[in-house]
């Protein structure tokens, strides 16, 4: 294994950090006088800068690392992931951000307490917050966990530790005094800097091969590697799935979750939103190639030595921990200056996600359910509400933070897979959203006492098909596997269903 970090990898960390302080210092200028100032930027933020945030957002620490481990390990089916994820972004911009942008949403819920009641607003809100808690805790843990590996060369609780503080005060040195507009320019930095480092390795990868494109080509043709649709029943990433579950996941994902409709939401304009979004996967589409062909030159090094000339065995462990194949080659093979500039990638992958969630999660509880309680009871004026809402960030990094570590014991000390159903959670709430937001969009059924019921249902029809409750058992019985993709649709139809047996017009 590699030393410590050297001199050259300390100074781009170093001079990473110190561009986050600079521009955090400068992006936190501008005025914020009320709540949609800091929760939508006041409609004012441009829409190419909007693409690239909900890009940033969609990629994570895990995506980093995961996209070339599924490539290494199977083929280019994963691409298809984004087919859908094309299909459900047309979907969204165009059926839900014109109902979002007609109410003057601040957040994706308040369409809810139009069509239904204030309750069901925040029932929903609430249900988001604690998917978020648990999913993206998770999620900054195993960005920490890679960030403890890369700097300290282990995973020792003080250092996982350290590697959150490292990551958490990144985030909030956008998010607590700028707002949405700042953490949407700070994600276009995140952007640039993990999709350069995935580019400096994907060329050093190419050029530390002895073939050249067409053998490359040939040989990964060969194996079956460059597959890019599955049509079998059966596959993770089969076309069935694609436009079933993922079909839907991704819906929910980028209309449903105010963690990223949230940036759609600060454009000037419907039409300004849409095409956000839509440039957004139109750029989303070639960063998640550009990470999938690093696990394919990966496979070539560790795989095919005539070409790398690479003869050890590789065992992707990591002090008792299963690694991604990306960390096994930063951890062993990855040069003085490379290794600096892929740890700042890796960081700024886990920022772009993290500063988005606290900004979503105290949008949610500020304006879903604090303010309308606070004006019932006490009106205040807008300062107020602001100034709550950068407490509520605080509280939320710190809820975050005691999830990561929490994460940490938890893998280490029980046998209960805690990080499979965190890292999950989030999926099985969209099930009720899907359940809720389809009744009120294209029926007149459902009311505010099914609501909370949909919710519920639609999660716990998810929660049970799971491998370590009853999914395996079922599906041995069926005799075939219910993999998540229709896991999402079996829970969506369960959440639909208990919309459709509420009476018409009950609030």
């Amino acid at each position: 294994m590699q030393s410590a970090f050297a001199p050259l990898d300390w100074a781009i960390f170093v001079a990473y950090f110190l561009v986050l302080i600079l521009t955090s210092v400068l992006l936190s200028q501008g005025k914020i006088r009320s709540t949609r100032d800091y929760f939508v930027g006041g409609n004012s933020v441009p829409m190419f800068a909007v693409a690239i945030s909900v890009l940033a957002t969609s990629q994570s620490a895990a995506t980093f690392l995961g996209a070339p481990e599924f490539s290494y390990t199977i083929d280019l089916t994963f691409l298809g992931f984004y087919l859908s994820a094309y299909l459900a972004v047309v979907f969204v911009a165009r059926v839900l951000i014109p109902r979002f942008y007609a109410i003057n949403a601040v957040t994706v819920y308040e369409l809810l307490e139009v069509r239904y009641s204030a309750s069901a607003k925040k029932q929903t809100g609430m249900m988001f917050l604690v998917g978020q808690l648990f999913a993206a805790g998770v999620r900054l843990y195993i960005g920490s966990l890679a960030i403890s590996m890369i700097l300290f060369l282990d995973i020792t609780a003080m250092h996982v530790g350290i590697s959150i503080v490292i990551l958490m005060f990144g985030a909030l040195a956008y998010v607590y005094f700028g707002g949405v507009k700042s953490v949407i320019f700070s994600d276009i930095i995140q952007a640039i800097t993990y999709v350069g480092a995935g580019i400096a390795v994907l060329i050093y990868l190419y050029m530390s091969l002895d073939a050249d494109f067409v053998t490359i080509l040939g040989t990964l043709q060969d194996e079956e590697k460059l597959k890019l649709l599955d049509f079998s029943m059966s596959g993770e990433f089969s076309l069935w799935a694609l436009f079933g579950g993922w079909l839907l996941l991704n819906i929910a994902a980028y209309g449903l979750n105010q963690d990223m409709t949230q940036k759609a939401l600060t454009c000037k304009n419907v039409k300004e939103a849409q095409n956000s979004l839509m440039l957004s996967i139109y750029i989303t589409i070639p960063v998640a190639f550009l990470f999938l062909c690093i696990g394919l030159l990966l496979y070539l090094f560790y795989r095919h030595p005539e070409l790398s000339h690479f003869h050890s065995e590789v065992v992707q462990q990591f002090e008792g921990e299963k690694i991604t194949i990306f960390m096994y080659y930063i951890l062993h093979e990855m040069p003085e200056g490379m290794r600096g500039l892929v740890t700042v990638g890796a960081v700024a992958a886990a920022l772009s996600s993290i500063n988005s969630v606290l900004s979503a999660m105290s949008s949610v509880a500020i304006e879903d359910i604090y303010k309308p309680w606070r004006q019932h009871t006490s009106p205040e004026d807008e300062m107020h509400y602001v100034n709550a809402s950068r407490v509520s960030v605080l509280v939320f990094a710190l809820a975050l933070c005691v999830m990561a570590m929490l994460s940490y014991y938890w893998q280490r000390y029980s046998g209960l897979p805690l990080l499979s159903f965190a890292l999950g959670v989030m999926g099985f709430a969209y099930t009720g959203l899907l359940g809720v937001y389809g009744a009120a969009l294209f029926t007149n059924r459902g009311n505010a006492h099914t609501v909370p019921f949909s919710l519920i249902g639609g999660f716990m029809t998810v929660f049970l098909l799971q491998p370590y409750v009853f999914g395996d058992s079922l599906g041995a019985f069926l005799g075939f596997k219910i993999g998540f993709a229709w896991q999402i649709v079996i829970g969506t139809i369960v959440a639909f269903g208990v919309m459709m047996s509420g009476k018409i017009g009950e609030k």
